[in-house]
């Protein structure tokens, strides 16, 4: 196995990431950076993306909208996200086994990891939602 490679902006990138519990974009761990003092290229900034993750140190999120999100907590969890205003929540809820058995069922594949991706209306629009009623 091959050593990592964590460059500045890599090492600057990750911490970030890490550190956020709303998913941030490349663009808000851009101007995060930014925010610290720390300027890269989006090119940097991207590229430092691709290798975290390729590298099993963060998660991509493609939660729907087109826009990948990233998270810094890589145990079992779930995501949650508002249709209405895009908040996103986790959870700890376990994707019961049978789940992954009837899909390998179904079509053929090795499940390898099961991610769930919930939509709803969260709290804050569903208090806006009652309030227009």
């Amino acid at each position: 196995m091959r050593a990592l490679n964590l460059t500045e902006p890599r090492r600057a990138v990750l911490e970030v990431v890490r550190q956020a519990h709303d998913h941030p974009t490349a663009a808000e761990i851009m101007e995060r950076l930014a925010a610290r003092g720390q300027r890269y290229a989006y090119a940097t900034i991207y590229n430092s993306l691709r290798y975290l993750t390729e590298h099993g140190l963060i998660r991509e999120l493609n939660l729907g909208n087109g826009i990948s999100r990233y998270d810094g907590r890589l145990e079992s969890h779930q995501h949650i996200v508002c249709v209405r205003c895009g908040a996103i929540a986790e959870t700890l809820v376990d994707v019961p086994p049978e789940i992954a058995r009837r899909m390998e069922g179904e079509t053929g594949y090795r499940v390898n990891q099961v991610s769930l991706h919930v939509t709803g209306l969260c709290p804050a629009c569903q208090a806006q939602e009652s309030v227009i009623r």
